[in-house]
């Protein structure tokens, strides 16, 4: 289980969020790693609305981690993937992070 954070600059055409949630969905059944799978969802966002920018961010829980293994129930893996000004401007890529750690809040 866990969350997908996105960001993206629009460049003329935008994205509904349940579309968002759809992109993510049709990734998250596939069987793959956590990185692929990070960045398959930034890649579908850039193919579907051709933004300046898309900044994606996975924070999960990992079954073989809780149940198996070393049985570590906190245990979260987070992963980014980051396409275009997000890649590109280093300002740009941290605002997105600050916000993700509790910065200022946008409108």
């Amino acid at each position: 289980s866990g969350k997908m954070h996105v960001g993206y600059i629009p460049n003329g055409r935008i994205i509904g969020l349940s579309k968002l949630a759809r992109i993510a969905e049709v990734y998250a059944r596939r069987l793959q790693v956590q990185e692929r799978l990070t960045r398959e969802i930034a890649d579908a966002i850039v193919e579907a609305v051709a933004p300046l920018g898309v900044a994606v961010v996975i924070e999960s829980s990992h079954f073989c981690m809780v149940m198996r293994g070393v049985q570590k129930v906190s245990a979260d893996t987070v992963t980014s993937s980051v396409r275009g000004c997000f890649e590109g401007n280093s300002k740009t890529r941290a605002e997105f992070f600050s916000i993700l750690n509790g910065g200022p809040k946008m409108c």
